[in-house]
Parts: structure tokens; C-alpha cells; sequence
């Protein structure tokens, strides 16, 4: 089976498995750094594992809303209407915390949080920091990423 590490500070995902690195990608994690608690807008640190994969088949773009696709692409136009908007588009892999009160149950809890990996606008800066606590990826990274990923695989955060 397939891993991910996640690096906060270097901004890197990278899809292993065994010991070996089959992908590497850039990355935006938190604005906020690291951290777990909810409501800090943070990125959770620690193993983790694909709770759910959602939007299987969505074309490239597709704009997410509560985890549902709708019905609309991203565009400038778009962009203009919400500018501080956290676009969430084209893929989610939904995370879930696996070390009870570190990164799962009460206050902690990642699932709770909705933290995901998923797509952002190309015009996104990658490589530093930006989010609000997701891990965004290019759109064409995230597809990759998705298509070679199940729900279970495991997923280390390090910060």
C-alpha cells in the first residue's frame, strides 16, 4: 500500500511506498503553522490515514462546497466575487487523526476539523504557507495523487 509523508516546513508532500518516493509535490500548508486544536485554522500534525476520497470524475476545477461538488468551475470571474474565499477544488482526500488526543477526538480531532489535501486556483502560490489549515496541491498534482491513493492509506504530517 501507498503512504504520504506531508513536510510543514518544507512544504513537500510525497507519495512513498516502502521506503521509496514514487511522487514528490509542492505543497501550501497553514497560514497559522502547526497545530491541532480546532478553530485555530492550523495544520494538524501527526499520522493520519484517507478517510473518504471525493470527486472521483469531477472535471479539473470543479468547485467544492461542504464536500459536494457545485456544479461550477473556477474561474476569474469567480475569484473576483469571493477573494479571500479558501477555494477547495477538483479533489478532496479527507483526513482522520489516528492518536487519540493529538490529533483525534475532543478538540483535536481532524476529521472534525475538515482538514483535507485538495486542489487550488493555478494561480496559487505553492511552496509557503497559505491556508487555512488544509494541504493545498496544484490541480493536476492532486488528480495524481488521488487516482494512486485509497481510502486507509496512511498519512504522517511532520512539523
Amino acid at each position: 500500500m501507498n503512504a504520504v509523508r506531508i513536510s510543514i516546513p518544507q512544504q513537500r508532500l510525497w507519495l512513498m511506498q516502502g521506503g521509496e518516493v514514487l511522487a514528490d509535490y509542492q505543497v501550501s500548508t497553514a497560514a497559522n503553522g502547526a497545530g491541532e486544536r480546532n478553530g485555530s485554522e492550523c495544520t494538524p500534525r501527526g499520522r493520519h490515514v484517507v478517510r473518504a476520497r471525493i470527486g472521483t470524475g469531477c472535471p479539473v476545477g470543479t468547485i467544492f462546497v461542504g464536500r459536494r461538488p457545485t456544479g461550477e468551475l473556477f474561474s476569474p470571474e469567480l475569484r473576483a466575487s469571493g477573494p479571500q474565499r479558501d477555494w477547495i477544488l477538483t479533489r478532496i482526500l479527507w483526513l482522520s487523526g489516528c492518536e487519540p488526543g493529538r490529533n483525534r477526538l475532543g478538540e483535536v480531532d481532524t476529521m472534525s476539523r475538515y482538514i483535507y489535501i485538495h486542489g487550488t486556483p493555478d494561480d496559487a502560490e505553492l511552496g509557503r504557507p497559505g491556508s487555512h489549515g488544509c494541504i493545498r496541491m496544484a490541480n493536476d498534482a492532486v488528480i495524481e495523487l488521488f487516482d494512486r491513493v485509497a481510502v486507509g492509506t496512511p498519512v504522517v504530517i511532520e512539523g
